[in-house]
Formats: structure tokens, sequence, C-alpha cells
């Protein structure tokens, strides 16, 4: 069985593209040669800066002879339909041949499709797949049709095995496939012949070339982390960095040089920043001091003089791009000393979204909506209103303009250089997280107030203008927002109503968008206090409302109106996110539907205690065993109700009890409830659920030994009522209805 490798060699493919690049190359190829009828035994891709390369091994030599049996029609079948099975068959009719069958004589066609040799289909797979390669973005260049990356140079193809190698002959646009490639581009010899991967791979590395990508990235953190570690410095790690740059050189040479004093008194995150984004320099820390003392370049080729030229040249681009951020960082330093106000008033000018005004406006409303949960939290509203109000002052900062990665990250140093409280930086820095399911959730309670309410404000806004996810678009990620806050929900351990917080933030964007003014203004901004100190928006409308003369309420209607519908849609949002997120920690969906369909469900925090509680009694036997007899008893008494037309919802009374297992019941029910319902009013859902396993051997029994539809009316009567206390005691727990099994 042969082997097959392929080159494709051209000028510089952006980093970023290579190992996607390396991947297509390998599917394309292997998955065209399999659906060929060539299998092989094992593939590996590589890429360069120059060139993508695919191995494959044990690659059969020709496709198998392939044989096809097709039943036609009937011997004496009209003459199209023959003619018509002759041409799919690709066959004449003396090539037919008939057989018996149960219906008479039938036709049946023969094919037979030869197998190919190797190289033929090598040829005809590679072809397509470079002439239909899914580059991001391509070019075309000189007369020819062809699209790649970069300019394509050459193309290497060759089968090997024992008794030699032969050029898999193709040619795409002019360029001749070969056996011969070139190393580095500077520290080359020029073009060589190879034989096979393990040949090619070795006379690259002689020509400077490194051809694993994994490789170089190790080479250069090794020599890296070594230089440093012999300075008494560390490197900061970054993998996405050291993977850019592994894409960037055929040949690493690691270099270290020094940052300009002057700049040393910078931010690190500033000179990282900067070093990474426009020069892919790797920052060198002082451990110590945790200062960025010195930066890692890495260089494409070994020169005579060991690297001083390259790092003389890259320490002079460096010291000007750091004369930039030294004179943002100064400026912007002034502007946070002198109280942050002209950032603040130029969000008045930079707009959130067309429907949903300006920044300034945004941070309007997440300060308020900050002050109203700050109770919540025991955080003084004053504080968490104050840092919610300078939170995005940084997004009118030159170095923020410049590099807007370290947004949040500016505004807690700028707002320490204000002289604001400490929760107040903290929380400019933080009100942002968490970006994603696995990014820290904010650590002090005011910086999570601010982030809850940004989160909020952002959730209401886009649903108020009806700019909600649709399928797998989410333009302006408001999945991630909607999973941000319940994981600061229940990470904080929060008792908070999510409905009262929707409802108010809805309210705000209507009243935003509406052409109320005046007295009904005025009754809107009443109608927000009301839900800020009450929480139930019906309530604080017909409060609002009985205030108003007849001729003043319609205004206030029409634009609280659609607030309840739309707070509904994103509480089932909500709802929808948090299933995943638990489903995906191991929680049944059943458990979190049964716990879902309770009141208060907007308290995530007491939702998800309640879902844990009864996940964790349903895996007991106990648990188990109850559900089945609270099912057995609500079909009986559903049954029974459908059939007589009539609720059995009380009346239940023991003196109409005639077996023992009857009476026990009873008993059993009436200490249950006395449990259940302090427990469930002190949210302690452990105590409720170990309340409830105390029924299930009264239950047992009394099924057992106790016929409920029986002869006399008034026992059958009594017993659906006992039935309906079982129903009512087992849901006011959780919705038992909704728990499969």
């Amino acid at each position: 069985m042969p082997d097959l490798l392929i080159e494709l060699f051209s000028e510089e493919i952006p980093a970023r593209m290579q190992a996607r690049a390396a991947d297509d190359l390998k599917k394309r190829v292997t998955d065209g040669l399999v659906n060929a009828g060539l299998t092989y035994a094992g593939a590996a891709a590589f890429s360069t800066p120059r060139r993508l390369a695919l191995t494959i091994e044990g690659l059969l030599a020709e496709s198998p002879t392939l044989r096809e049996e097709r039943k036609g029609p009937r011997v004496d079948a009209p003459e199209k339909a023959i003619e018509g099975f002759l041409r799919g068959a690709g066959l004449t009719r003396d090539q037919l041949e008939e057989r018996d069958e149960k219906k008479g004589r039938v036709f049946f066609a023969v094919i037979e499709k030869p197998g190919r040799p190797a190289a033929e289909i090598v040829a005809e797979v590679l072809e397509d797949a470079i002439r239909n390669f899914p580059w991001p973005k391509s070019m075309r260049w000189g007369a020819g049709s062809l699209r790649w990356v970069r300019p394509l140079h050459s193309i290497l193809c060759i089968l090997s095995d024992e008794a030699g190698a032969e050029v898999v002959p193709m040619d795409v646009d002019g360029i001749t496939s070969g056996n011969t490639t070139q190393g580095h581009r500077f520290m080359g010899s020029g073009r060589f012949a190879v034989s096979g991967f393990d040949d090619y791979a070795a006379k690259l590395k002689r020509d400077h070339v490194i051809l694993s990508a994994e490789e170089r990235a190790n080479a250069i953190w090794q020599d890296a982390t070594n230089m440093a570690f012999a300075s008494g410095l560390e490197v900061v790690e970054d993998r996405g960095l050291l993977a850019e740059v592994a894409g960037l050189v055929e040949w690493p040479v690691v270099l270290m040089g020094e940052i300009g004093a002057d700049f040393l008194s910078l931010p690190p995150e500033v000179l990282q920043t900067s070093m990474k984004e426009h020069q892919k320099f790797f920052s060198v820390k002082n451990p110590k001091t945790g200062r960025i003392e010195r930066f890692i370049t890495v260089a494409n080729r070994e020169t005579v003089d060991h690297g001083k030229t390259i790092l003389a040249g890259n320490q002079k681009v460096l010291s000007a791009r750091l004369s930039d951020a030294k004179f943002f960082w100064e400026n912007d330093l002034r502007v946070a000393k002198a109280g942050m106000s002209e950032w603040t008033e130029r969000l008045s000018n930079v707009t959130f979204h067309n429907k949903l005004g300006t920044q300034a406006a945004r941070i309007a409303r997440i300060a308020a909506l900050s002050r109203e949960i700050a109770p919540v939290l025991s955080v003084d509203p004053d504080l968490a209103q104050q840092a919610a109000q300078v939170a995005k002052a940084d997004l009118s900062s030159e170095m923020v303009y410049e590099f807007p990665e370290l947004q949040g990250l500016m505004g807690r140093y700028y707002a320490e250089a204000a002289g604001l409280p400490q929760a107040v930086a903290n929380a400019c820095q933080q009100h942002y997280a968490p970006l994603g399911p696995s990014d820290d959730v904010p650590s002090e309670d005011v910086s999570s107030i601010v982030a809850l309410a940004d989160k909020l404000d952002t959730l209401t806004g886009f649903w108020a203008i009806d700019e909600k996810p649709t399928g797998s678009k989410d333009p302006f990620a408001l999945r991630r927002a909607a999973l941000g806050v319940i994981r600061i929900v229940l990470t904080g351990d929060m008792r908070v109503n999510l409905d009262r917080f929707i409802d108010s933030q809805l309210l705000k964007h209507h009243i935003t968008q509406s052409d109320a003014d005046g007295a009904d203004l005025a009754a809107l901004n009443d109608m927000l206090d009301e839900i800020a100190d009450h929480g139930v928006f019906g309530a604080a409308l017909e409060t609002v409302l009985a205030k108003l003369a007849p001729d003043a309420q319609a205004k206030v209607q029409e634009v609280a109106a659609p607030v309840p519908d739309i707070s509904a849609d994103l509480l089932a949002f909500f709802h929808d996110r948090l299933k995943v997120y638990l489903r995906d920690q191991g929680m049944r969906h059943d458990v979190i539907d049964a716990c879902l369909s309770m009141p208060g469900n907007d308290d995530l925090t007491l939702l998800v205690k309640r879902a844990r509680a009864l996940g964790g009694f349903l895996t007991t036997d106990d648990g188990e065993n109850l559900l089945q007899g609270f099912k057995r008893a609500n079909n009986i008494l559903t049954q029974a109700e459908e059939k007589d037309g009539v609720e059995y919802s009380f009346g239940a009374d023991v003196k109409f009890a005639e077996t023992d297992e009857e009476k026990a019941l009873f008993a059993a029910l009436d200490s249950a409830e006395a449990q259940i319902a302090p427990a469930m009013q002190a949210e302690d859902f452990e105590a409720a659920m170990s309340a409830m396993a105390s029924l299930r051997a009264p239950i047992d029994a009394f099924f057992t030994a106790v016929q409920v539809n029986s002869d006399n009316q008034v026992v059958r009567r009594n017993r659906l009522n006992l039935l309906s206390r079982i129903r009512v005691i087992c849901l006011s727990v959780a919705d038992l209805n909704r728990i499969e099994g």
C-alpha cells in the first residue's frame, strides 16, 4: 500500500487561517478518496506560513472493482420502459440478463465498474480540493481563474512505496505537480526533491523549516521561558499569542529586549496589550514587582549579529508605540482626576442603539436600577448608583479608544486616580463579567449589582424593541447576558425577584419611546416608584390609575399595556437559559419543569434550591414510590371528577373512614401537612421533602387495602376528597405532574 504526500506551497498564509486550512485540506482530500473507494490507515496535516502539507499512510493502490445488480422491467414490458431502463444502466439490450421471477421473466442489468489507479483518483480529488478550498478570503492573480489565499507557487504530490516514489501528474492553472519543494525563504538552499514524508520533514528541518506548528510553539515557549528565567524574570503566558506567532515563522529565533525606563510606569496591561496587538511581542514581568520590564520577540531567521539589528529595530518601533500609549495615559489621568465629567458628558453624543438612545441615557437607567437592586444585597444605594454612573466613563477615554479590549480595566485605574471608593473602582472593571460560561462572576456586591443592572437593561431594552435572538442568531449576545444574570444571582445566592426589575426597566423603555409628557409622564414615573416600592406591576398600575381623572388614564394605560406580555416572554427566556445551565450540571429536565411551574419562579435562587431538593428526593426509594402513589391518586381523582362533573377538593372527614389503613392515612396527612406548610414557608425544602417521604408507607398501605370507588357513595366521596388532600399536599412542594415515570 503506497503512502501519499501533498504540499501546497504559496506566499505567506495569515497565521489565523493556518490551522483551519490544514484541517480543511485533510478533510476534503480524505473524504474525496474514501468516496472514490480509496481507504487509508492514517492521515496527518501540517501548516507553516508558506505551506500546507498532508501525509496519508496505507492508501489502497487502486479502488476496488464494484459489481451492481439492478432489477428491471418484465421481458414483455412496453418498449419505452425497457429503453428507459437501458439508459439508466448505461447498457445495450444484449447485455441484459433474463431471469425467472414469480410474476414472469424479468430483465436484470449487471453493471461492473472497474477499479481505478490511486494516482488517477488522487489527482481528481486534489484538484477539486484546491479549486474549491474554503478560504475565508482568497485572491486571484495572473491570468488564471484559480483563487488562493496568497499566490500558489507549487504543488508537491507523490505516491511512495518500497519500490520508490512516483509523481501524481496534475495541472492546476499551469501549476504542474512535482516531487520538489523548498525550505526557508532566507536561509534555505533552493529546491530539492523528496521521496516520502520522513524524507520531506527531515530535509525541511535541515533547510531551516520546522513543519509542525506544535513543535514551533514548544520551541518558542521553551526558549522564551529559559531566557527570561536566566534574568530572574517570567514570561506572561498567552496561549493565543503563542499559536499566532508560531504561525508567523518557519524557523523561530527567540530574542529578548528591554522596555525603555520612561514607559515602565504605565499599567502592565497597557504595556502587554500594546506589545501584543501591534508587534506580537510577549511580555516579560518581574515576579517581585509585577511590572512588565522586557519583551520577547520571535524572528524568522538567524543573523550573524545574533539578532542585535532586529532587536534594535523592534525597540525603536516599540518606543514610538509606547510613547503614544504614555501620551494617552497621561491625558486620561488628567481627565480622571478632574472627576471624569468630561467623559460622561461625551457619552451623550454616543448612540448605544438607534431605538434605545445614547450611552448616557442607558447609564442613567442602569444607575437607577442599581439603586433599586442595592437593598437586596444590603448595599448603600448611593454607592451602587455612583458605581453605575462612572462604570462606563472610560469608553470616552483615549486609551480605550486605542485599545477597546481594555475597557473596564482602565475604568478601574481612572476611578482609583479620581479618588473614588475602591468598591466603585472595582465595579468599573468587574461589571462586564461574566463574559462567557467559564468566566468568573463579579467578586464584590457593588460590582454584582452594576453587572446585573447592566445586563437587565440590555435584555429589557432589546425585548422592548422586539430584537430577540432567533435560532442560531444572537447579534447582541442576549443569551450570554441572560446566562450572566443567572450565574451572578446563583453564585451570590441572591434573592432577587426578577419580575419586579424586568417590569420597571421595560416601563422605562416604553416611557422613553412614547410621546408622554406633563401629567402623563409624571403619572408614569409615579408608577415606577410604585413598582420599586411594592414590586407588583398590576397593583402599581391600579394605584396610579386610581389617582388620575378618567381622561388622563388612557395615555398611562397605552404606555404600560405591552409590559406584562413582554415581561412574561423575557422571564420565559431566562427560564430557558436556566434549563440549559442546570442540565449542563446534570439536573433532570422534568425536575426543573416541575419547579418552574411553582409560584415565585422569578426568584432563581429559590427555584434552584427547590429543584435540587426535589431532584435529590426523587433519587431515593421513598421519593420514587411516593411519586407513583401521587400519580395513582391523581389519576383516580381526575377520572372521578371527569365522570361525576364535580371537583373533590374538600370535605374529607376521618369519621367516615372504615379501615385502619384509611385512618392511618388521615393521620399521616395531618402530620405531613403540619410539617410541610411551615417548612415551605421557611424555604426549607429538604425538611418538606422529608415530611413528604413519611407519606410513602401510609399511601402504599391505603391503596393495598382500600377500594376507593366504594358502593357507598358517602364513603366513596370521602375517599376521593382524601385523595385530593394527597394531591394538594404533594403539589404544594412541586408540580409532580411534570415528573416523568
